[in-house]
């Protein structure tokens, strides 16, 4: 076993969630731009930043960007890494909500997409914030397939996604973000497959994006894409998202980067991006995550040009 120099803790051998050497620590912060040295304008794009988001998010162009996603800290108390989150009131939740997301406003341009995560407590304060500046397209509603029960509730297994728009000019590229789902009862026509196909695999039908995703699978320590991340959102939930809501050459922002899934997925699929993170250690993960896609542009449930149903694809 082997002892994880950031974070202390001993791993087992099969263990592929992405760390760091002490090598590898100051090779990476070299390729991070630090809050102090942002200057120019141009020097956002296909960066990761790390420092005060709310301050970083007023040095950045206005109308530059294609598509936000933003995963901010739900309205739990929660440690990120250095860093921590405490519960409080809604209203206060919704203030907080206000305080970066009207400067993201200024930021997108007029065919942008917004996407914001949160949970069952934040979600009626995402909508009200998120209608003060722009368009309510959807709520998206993923499945968390992990996690551990309660005694006395419902297990909490799903989060929200809530989809807005600057105005209602915007991309959509439904093809790009189609699902491959089994056929478990196969119909045919005159002795052929209706709307259905077969293959090696098994009948498959490919069907239209909904907003009810069953079919993610939450980072966890044997897949090569996790990180230690507490709240790490998929590779495939960014691609999602990417593909349906951007064309290749856009450029898409994160205002709490993380361990840089966005900035990861984006450069994989030939977007630009521009990710913001207050903790150096998820900076530096992003920079090793961006430096392992240059070898791997593989996303996990993605492939053929299709999302194929959770632990259909052999």
């Amino acid at each position: 076993m082997s002892a994880d120099q950031n974070f202390g803790k001993i791993r087992a051998p099969r263990n592929r969630t992405i760390t760091l050497t002490d090598e590898e620590t100051e090779l990476y912060r070299a390729r991070i731009l630090f809050e102090k040295d942002l200057q120019k304008t141009a020097d956002f794009q296909n960066q990761t930043i790390c420092g005060d988001t709310f301050k970083i998010l007023k040095k950045l162009p206005e109308n530059a960007f294609d598509l936000l996603f933003a995963d901010p800290p739900y309205n739990l108390t929660k440690n990120f890494g250095e860093n921590s989150f405490k519960q409080t009131s809604l209203d206060t939740y919704e203030t907080w909500l206000d305080s970066w997301l009207k400067t993201c406003a200024k930021l997108l341009k007029k065919t942008a997409s917004i996407y914001i995560c949160g949970d069952w407590r934040s979600a009626s304060a995402i909508q009200r914030v998120g209608m003060k500046y722009f368009r309510l397209q959807n709520r998206i509603t993923w499945e968390r397939e992990k996690g551990r029960g309660a005694k006395a509730n419902w297990k909490n297994a799903s989060e929200d996604i809530w989809f807005f728009t600057v105005s209602d000019k915007f991309v959509f590229n439904t093809e790009s973000v189609k699902m491959k789902r089994k056929v478990l009862a196969p119909y045919t026509e005159n002795g052929s497959p209706k709307d259905w196909e077969k293959s090696a695999d098994g009948n498959f039908r490919l069907t239209h994006p909904s907003n009810f995703w069953t079919d993610l699978t939450v980072p966890f320590w044997s897949m090569p894409e996790n990180t230690d991340h507490p709240t790490q959102k998929p590779e495939k939930l960014l691609a999602k998202i990417i593909l349906a809501s951007t064309n290749k050459g856009d450029v898409v922002l994160d205002p709490f980067g993380g361990s840089g899934t966005t900035a990861v997925v984006a450069k994989k699929l030939d977007r630009d991006f521009c990710v913001i993170e207050c903790d150096e250690r998820y900076c530096l993960l992003t920079q090793k995550r961006l430096t392992l896609a240059d070898r791997d542009k593989t996303i996990q449930g993605f492939s053929d040009g299709v999302f194929w149903e959770r632990n259909a694809k052999s």
